[in-house]
């Protein structure tokens, strides 16, 4: 009722008049509001129908006072890295026939943004909640948890029992990028990576690296260097690993927005690639196919990561108690940025 008078003042269409529309009780459409079990395909059709002629909008606070708003939040890291989109179309995917929509917030990487906006999309009654690379620790994203559905993206807490994971095999990446770049030839293999405190997937692509740089003997010329995620930052790190007296023969970088701006360094001090310089990224975006890049990247399947996100949240939305965790086997696109040596 209190949505009736609201629509009176404002000149919106209420509950109903959809149900008058559509010749149905408003017990009815309710039902189809709420995915109720039980509703059959010809009564959501028919009142589909109506909400659809009539541009019916339910009230996002109704729904919210009735258990549900329909509005899932999304949390990411960095607009500009294209991986990202890669994960929301995947999202938009999974939630293409449904009554879900998606928030978006950006948190620049800093955990105080990003708890700041988890914690207003709780207040504005989220069904749950999606974190794409986040920089809570284990414990805080217990808590949230606890308050509302949770799945993580690029964080792995697989032992962790209050929220879903939906991942990478981080290690197995950093491993095949040594093997493909030590069978075309490359010895001197160095890792362009993040210096992050909060990020689980980096630890576990050095790693990777590492013991796949040591199983294949070339142990001697492990080199991690470490850089923030500002364009200045990548650039100094760049320059530093380019402009030492032992050049790398090969560089993997931790994810294709780095790739990229090491392939401008590179460029713009004369080396040629993959002749005087190897390089292969991560997460294999629609630049790496641009023929100026040719970038060899390791797939993770972007889209699969945000399908499967989508889809595990909902089924904790709807009940589901049990902890999930869904992992992707990837692989190495090759490309001419990692050809063989010379």
């Amino acid at each position: 009722m209190s949505e009736v008078k609201m629509s009176r003042k404002t000149g919106r269409v209420t509950i109903r008049e959809v149900a008058e529309d559509a010749g149905v009780s408003v017990a009815a459409v309710s039902k189809v509001l709420r995915d109720a079990y039980g509703v059959s395909d010809n009564l959501r059709a028919k009142v589909r129908a109506s909400m659809d002629k009539l541009s019916y909008r339910p009230l996002a606070s109704a729904r919210g006072m009735r258990g549900q708003t329909y509005a899932l939040g999304v949390v990411l890291g960095d607009i500009r890295n294209p991986f990202f989109a890669d994960i929301l179309a995947g999202v938009n995917a999974a939630l293409e026939r449904t009554q879900y929509q998606v928030m978006l917030g950006i948190s620049q990487a800093a955990v105080t943004i990003e708890t700041a906006l988890i914690e207003s999309m709780i207040d504005r009654q989220m069904d749950g909640l999606i974190l794409i690379g986040t920089t809570e620790d284990q414990s805080q994203l217990a808590t949230f948890a606890q308050r509302k559905p949770l799945v993580t993206i690029g964080h792995h807490a697989a032992e962790n029992p209050d929220f879903d994971t939906v991942n990478n095999d981080d290690q197995l990446g950093g491993r095949l990028v040594v093997r493909h770049l030590i069978g075309n030839g490359y010895r001197n293999i160095a890792m362009l990576s993040l210096a992050s405190t909060s990020s689980t997937i980096i630890p576990e692509r050095e790693m990777g690296y590492r013991r796949e740089m040591i199983e294949q003997g070339a142990g001697a010329a492990v080199n991690i260097v470490r850089s923030g995620q500002t364009m200045r930052e990548i650039q100094a790190a760049a320059r530093r690993l380019l402009d030492g007296p032992n050049r790398p023969e090969a560089i993997f970088c931790w994810t294709d927005f780095i790739a990229l701006e090491l392939i401008s360094v590179a460029t713009e001090l004369g080396l040629r690639i993959p002749d005087d310089l190897a390089i292969v990224g991560y997460d294999n975006t629609m630049f790496c196919d641009f023929a100026q890049n040719a970038l060899t990247s390791v797939d993770q399947s972007g889209e699969v990561l945000g399908l499967q996100s989508a889809r595990m949240l909902i089924e904790r939305v709807r009940g589901r108690t049990e902890t999930a965790h869904f992992l992707v086997t990837p692989r190495v696109v090759a490309r001419n940025s990692s050809g063989r040596r010379p």
